[in-house]
């Protein structure tokens, strides 16, 4: 059962650390590079942006979770409380990332696609933007945080 919890674990791992990464460039470089263009180049880089992250996304992001969520299943059958433990935590920080990804970014990221594809640049592009750049630290943080609870699962 152990290689069972280990292989769950390095899986969400690869999973989550998609997502993590992603967010920390967002934070790192996307934000302040994002902030240096007008309401018209926002609106169309960031609509395309998101229009590919929307649909290729959800595949590392889902599989994360379901694969955070085995990996401290597997390691409660194993009788590794703390590996199960540091899986569980693991599992609730992605879930207290996903409605913040679901309730805040995704409806931004949808208005910002439908204007670009409409070839249009929304009055509030910018305040939309800001919006979208105020969680995004904290979901890398909790993204960070959530693989580094994986790390001591497969350590544990």
């Amino acid at each position: 059962m152990i290689h069972l919890a280990h292989l769950a674990a390095i899986v969400a791992v690869l999973s989550i650390g998609v997502a993590y990464g992603t967010d920390v460039f967002c934070a790192l470089v996307q934000r302040p590079a994002v902030a240096r263009v007008d309401d018209a180049t926002l609106t169309a880089v960031m609509g395309n942006v998101h229009r590919f992250g929307d649909r290729r996304m959800p595949v590392p992001g889902i599989l994360g979770i379901l694969a955070t969520a085995a990996a401290s299943v597997f390691a409660i059958l194993d009788g590794r409380p703390i590996a199960a433990a540091a899986a569980g935590v693991a599992l609730a920080l992605l879930l207290v990332w996903l409605p913040l990804y679901l309730r805040v970014s995704a409806p931004i990221s949808r208005a910002l696609t439908e204007a670009a594809d409409k070839h249009q640049t929304l009055a509030n592009a910018r305040a939309l933007q800001h919006d979208w750049d105020r969680i995004i630290v904290p979901r890398a943080i909790l993204q960070g945080l959530a693989t580094a609870a994986l790390c001591v699962s497969l350590i544990s």
